[in-house]
C-alpha cells in the first residue's frame, strides 16, 4: 500500500465476518507461537525454561518498556533516544517473525523459544540501551540509574493473558486455527452494560462553550505506520497503520516548519493541526493493500481498513474556570498502544455504540445492535504545564484534570479536544484496531495522537468562544 492511497473498498453486504485468515500461520495444534500472538512492555512473564506445552499455547514476549522508564531525557538526547526506543519495537517485531519461522521445531524443542529468540532479543535490547544511556550521559553528564534491567524480556503463556478456555487464544476461525486476535472475550453486548457515572458538574465561571472543526474522514485515504510525536526520524515508528485527518505533511519526518507549511483537509485553514489515530479493519480476511508493508501484514495487521462514516473533532472547555491558549505545535498522545502489557495506568480507550453513549467501555469491543454503529472516543488531557509542548516520555507536559475538574498544581487548562469516530460496520465481532504486533489488538490499546498547528488568530477564537459560552466552528 502506498503511504497515502486506498484502493476501492466493497460494500457492506458483501463483508463476510470471518476470522483473519491471513493472519494465520499454522493449523490445529500445530500452532506453538507466531507472529501474531502478543509482544509488550511489562516485567512479568515466566522465564524461557518455563515456556511449556508450546504446541498447545501461544506466548506473549513480555518486556520492561524503557520508554515510560526515561521520563527526564534532555532535549539534546531526545532524538537519539527516541530511534532507540523505535528501534527496541523494531526488535520485538523481529522475534515474533523469529518465532513464526520457528515455530514447528519450537513445538518440538520449547527451550528453542528462549536460545534462539529471547537471548539474541535480550543482547540487541542491552545495545540499545547502552546507546540510550550514553547519549544521556553525554548531553547530562549522568547516566540514567536501572537501564540494565529493562533489557531482559520473559514469556508469558496464553492462560495469563486471559486467552480462550481452549489454551489456544487468538481469534478460531473454526477449524482450530488461530490468529493474532482479538478473541471472542474482546467483545461485549453494549446492551448488557450499565450507564456511566455522570461527569463533575459545571460551576459558576465554568467555560461552557465549543469549538468544532470539520477535518473530513480520510476519504482520500492518508496512511502511514509512522508516528511523528513518539518515533520522529523513524520510519514505521508505530508497527501499525493510522488514519490522518488534518495536516498532510504528516510523516516520521514532518517538523514544525514542515506542518506550519503542509496543506490541510480542515475546512478552516486555519488549523492545520495534525490527528491521527489507529485504522480500524474488518477481521474478515480480504488482502489490504498493505497486506506486505511495513505497519501492515508485515506487522500482523490485516484485513480491510474501514473509512469512518463520520469523524467530529471538538474542544470544550473546563467545568471549573476559564480555558488559555494552547501553545502551537503542543504534542498530545492519549491512551496507551501498549496497555496490554503495560497495565492501564496511561490508558484511555472509550468504546460505545450510537444511541448507547452513556455505556462506555475501556477494555472490550461493543457488540452493537441492529441499526446502530460502533464509536470510538478519546478525550484528550486538557491540563498544560505552561513550558513544555512536549516532553520525553511526551506525557508529563499534559495531564488530565482531577475528579473534581481542577488542574493538578502547576498546570493550567487548556482547550480539551473530544474526538468521536464512528464506523459502519456489521453487527457482532469481527472488527480491531490496528496495533503493534506485541498486543494482540486488544481494545484497551486504542489511542489517539493530536500536534496543534492552529494559527494564533483562530486559536484566540477557539478560547473566546469556549470562555464566552458558544458554539462555534
Amino acid at each position: 500500500m502506498g503511504r497515502t492511497s486506498r484502493k476501492k473498498r466493497s460494500t457492506a453486504a458483501n463483508r463476510a465476518i470471518a476470522a483473519s485468515a491471513a493472519l494465520i500461520l499454522g493449523g490445529g495444534g500445530l500452532v506453538a507461537v507466531n507472529v501474531h500472538a502478543s509482544a509488550g512492555e511489562g516485567a512479568s512473564g515466566p522465564p524461557p525454561g518455563r515456556f511449556q506445552d508450546a504446541a498447545r499455547q501461544l506466548s506473549t514476549i513480555d518486556c520492561p518498556d524503557a520508554g515510560l522508564a526515561l521520563p527526564d531525557v534532555p532535549d539534546r538526547a531526545r532524538p537519539e533516544v527516541d530511534r532507540e526506543l523505535a528501534a527496541m519495537d523494531t526488535q520485538i517485531t523481529d522475534a515474533y517473525r523469529q518465532f513464526a519461522d520457528r515455530r514447528e521445531r519450537i513445538a518440538r524443542d520449547p527451550d528453542l523459544a528462549g536460545n534462539a529468540v529471547l537471548g539474541p532479543l535480550r543482547a540487541k535490547r542491552t545495545a540499545s540501551l547502552d546507546r540510550i544511556g550514553t547519549a544521556v550521559e553525554r548531553v547530562a553528564g549522568n547516566r540514567p540509574q536501572g537501564l540494565d534491567g529493562l533489557a531482559g524480556c520473559g514469556l508469558r503463556a496464553d492462560d495469563q493473558n486471559g486467552g480462550d478456555d481452549d489454551g489456544a487464544g487468538g481469534t478460531d476461525d473454526g477449524q482450530g486455527r488461530v490468529g493474532n486476535g482479538p478473541e471472542a472475550a474482546d467483545f461485549v453486548d453494549i446492551r448488557s452494560v450499565q450507564p456511566d457515572r455522570d461527569r463533575p458538574r459545571n460551576r459558576r465561571g465554568a467555560s461552557r462553550g465549543t469549538f468544532t472543526t470539520d477535518c473530513g474522514r480520510n476519504e482520500n485515504g492518508k496512511f502511514n505506520p509512522d508516528n511523528v510525536i513518539a518515533a520522529p526520524g523513524v520510519s514505521n515508528g508505530a508497527h501499525h497503520m493510522h488514519d490522518y485527518v488534518g495536516n498532510q505533511a504528516t510523516d516520521a519526518f514532518a517538523g514544525d516548519d514542515d506542518l506550519a507549511g503542509g496543506e490541510t483537509t480542515c475546512r478552516n485553514q486555519g488549523d492545520r493541526s495534525t490527528y491521527y489515530w489507529p485504522v480500524l479493519r474488518l477481521q474478515n480476511g480480504q488482502d489490504e493493500d498493505d497486506v506486505d508493508a511495513d505497519g501492515g501484514g508485515r506487522d500482523g495487521n490485516a484485513g480491510e481498513i474501514q473509512t469512518p462514516s463520520q469523524v467530529t473533532l471538538r474542544f470544550v472547555g473546563s467545568p471549573v474556570g476559564k480555558v488559555t491558549a494552547m501553545p502551537r505545535f503542543l504534542r498530545i498522545i492519549t491512551g496507551d498502544a501498549k496497555s496490554f502489557t503495560n497495565g492501564d495506568a496511561n490508558a484511555n480507550a472509550s468504546w460505545s455504540c450510537t444511541g448507547f453513549e452513556d455505556r462506555q467501555l475501556a477494555d472490550k469491543y461493543p457488540i452493537c445492535p441492529e441499526g446502530s454503529k460502533v464509536v470510538r472516543s478519546f478525550a484528550f488531557q486538557s491540563c498544560w504545564d505552561g513550558r513544555n509542548t512536549d516532553s520525553a516520555n511526551h506525557r508529563t507536559h499534559v495531564t488530565f484534570a482531577r475528579e473534581d475538574g481542577r488542574c493538578p498544581d502547576g498546570f493550567r487548562a487548556v482547550p480539551q479536544l473530544v474526538q468521536r469516530i464512528v464506523y459502519d460496520v456489521p453487527p457482532g465481532p469481527g472488527f480491531a484496531v490496528d496495533s503493534f504486533p506485541e498486543q494482540l489488538h486488544k481494545p484497551g490499546t486504542d489511542h489517539g495522537d493530536f500536534i496543534n498547528v492552529f494559527d494564533d488568530k483562530l486559536m484566540k477564537k477557539v478560547v473566546s468562544c469556549i470562555n464566552g459560552g458558544r458554539r462555534c466552528r
